[in-house]
């Protein structure tokens, strides 16, 4: 599961020899290689068992890493990977609603309720949109332009609006207008937007609709059900009937959460 951002992730390797046997090596190191390209090389010692080595690194930056072992006396190396989440990462149910709806009363289970917790918040965005409020910065690669469409709805305040060109034209965000619910950004004065630019905005939603809450809530008791984890045997079919699978997202969810979020039937994004 996901680390959090700036938790210590424990890496372990084993070293073997040709034959496959747990074996004490001349040397062990180990590099992390972060997502921006740099690497860092914590500390790597044998434990209790011969063969069986552990490092500490201190998560620095969300994403994906690469964690690389190399032993000596004998040749042996290992590769793995970590992930890491964001600082803030995007959920619509609080982990103490998730691991209420799920009878969770201990913490064992909580890496994972709140993993799906966090698939079904990217569920739901497929539908509706932004949920969780987030900064979002996006090209926009027009010349002149009467309006600006930004991808993410609804669209809650514009934050900047900056040429991507070297001495293009700066605007100050008092002299646009933006229509939240439809994401489109013009001038106040009527003029043109001189593009390409760069459009940094918060989108999201500031209270959560009951649907939304509903939906997320039955799609997390649909995960929970349907991929259960190590040591839980699977439930077999939910409750509910469910949807073909979501591009992307590589599961179906339940009917009764898509009609939630669509009352009115009117497509994906409609909420």
């Amino acid at each position: 599961m996901p680390y959090d951002l700036g938790a210590t992730a424990r890496l372990t390797a084993d070293c073997r020899d040709p034959g496959g046997t747990l074996t004490t090596a001349a040397t062990a190191t180990v590099t992390v290689t972060l997502p921006d390209g740099t690497t860092a090389s914590p500390a790597a010692a044998e434990t209790a068992t011969d063969g069986v080595y552990q490092a500490d690194y201190v998560t620095e930056q969300p994403g994906r890493h690469t964690v690389r072992w190399v032993f000596t006396g004998p040749a042996h190396a290992y590769t793995d990977a970590l992930d890491v989440r964001e600082e803030a990462p995007p959920t619509v149910l609080p982990l103490a609603d998730a691991k209420g709806l799920l009878k969770k009363r201990d913490g064992d289970d909580d890496a994972l309720v709140r993993f799906w917790n966090e698939s079904t918040t990217r569920a739901v965005e497929y539908f509706v949109g932004p949920v969780v409020v987030r900064t979002v910065s996006e090209g926009h690669y027009v010349g002149l332009a009467n309006a600006i469409a930004l991808r993410k709805t609804p669209a809650l305040e514009l934050v900047s609006m900056t040429s991507l060109l070297a001495g293009g034209v700066t605007y100050d965000v008092a002299d646009l207008v933006l229509d939240g619910d439809l994401g489109i950004v013009i001038r106040r004065d009527g003029g043109c937007i001189n593009g390409p630019v760069r459009m940094v905005y918060r989108a999201g939603r500031i209270v959560i609709p009951a649907n939304i809450l509903g939906a997320s809530q039955l799609i997390l008791q649909h995960l929970w059900r349907t991929l259960a984890g190590p040591g839980r045997p699977q439930r077999g079919v939910d409750d509910y009937d469910v949807t073909e699978p979501i591009p992307g997202l590589g599961y179906a969810i339940p009917n009764r959460a898509v009609q939630l979020m669509n009352p009115d039937n009117d497509g994906p994004g409609i909420a």
